[in-house]
């Protein structure tokens, strides 16, 4: 007997207006023959074809394809986060699959905690980093400058250092990089600035506390660091991801970071 899942998802022509409109576009273009037609054989995942159909469909670079404990269902890492589309690539949906077997399970996490893990040691040598003397844990987070919450958890850093606790911390602005105009945004130039500032972990402390910031011009990875924090399922800051890429959302008071990590 199959298992129980529950989908909260939206198939794809229900889905982002961005990729509805790239879909749009896309009709008025030759397809390839080889992807105007589903595979033959749906009970059958061709990881190559479904990459090339939802690239040529919808415009997603699809980085990782793994097959579901759901029949006919692939999981895909894409640079926009995290999908699921049928073995034909009829079908695309957005949202999470949830394994009701005996713990509720959501089955997407366990690829993405992998994905963030392997992406986190591209970006070693570029995070800027709050040690504990007495390190028992660290954690990776996304944060912003503006982030009134990423502000209050900075503010905290002492308390979290004295748990044990290490802070790695990422680049995410959360304007993105270029405004409308195709201009870079002010949250990504301050970020930069940050980052190309002779002691990192002082600016940053400087500008979360509002006392300004040194303009500075350098080749920080904010972009690729904002690009990986997508492809990861970031939407906002502050963003922890843990020793086994399990990903928290959202402020975490040390007392409470602190305990989660005990029980991690």
């Amino acid at each position: 007997m199959f298992k129980t899942f529950i989908i909260s998802a939206v198939l794809a022509t229900l889905t982002l207006p961005m990729l509805l409109q790239y879909s749009n576009a896309a009709e008025q273009t030759n397809v390839p023959a080889t992807l105007a037609k589903p595979v033959s054989d749906k009970a059958v995942l061709d990881a190559d074809f479904l990459k090339e159909k939802i690239n040529s469909t919808i415009g997603l670079t699809v980085v990782k394809v793994e097959a579901t404990a759901l029949p006919g269902i692939a999981l895909l890492v894409t640079n926009q986060g995290l999908f699921y589309a049928s073995y034909d690539g009829e079908f695309f949906i957005q949202g999470k699959v949830y394994n009701l077997g005996s713990t509720v399970k959501d089955i997407g996490e366990e690829s993405l905690a992998k994905v963030r893990l392997e992406g986190l040691k591209n970006f070693e040598d570029n995070m800027i980093v709050y040690k504990a003397e007495n390190e028992k844990y660290v954690v990776s987070v996304f944060t912003d400058i503006t982030c009134g919450y990423c502000r209050k958890m900075h503010e905290k850093m002492a308390d979290y250092n004295a748990r044990g606790i290490t802070f790695r911390y990422l680049a995410y602005p959360r304007a993105g990089i270029k405004d409308q105009n195709g201009n870079l945004t002010q949250g990504f130039k301050d970020l930069r600035s940050v980052w190309c500032s002779e002691d990192s972990a002082t600016a940053l402390t400087k500008a979360k506390s509002g006392t300004g910031i040194a303009y500075r011009i350098c080749e920080a990875p904010i972009e690729a660091q904002f690009n990986f924090g997508r492809q990861i399922g970031v939407s906002g800051t502050p963003a922890i991801i843990l020793s086994n890429g399990m990903m928290v959302p959202g402020y975490q008071p040390p007392e409470q970071l602190e305990e989660l990590l005990k029980n991690t």
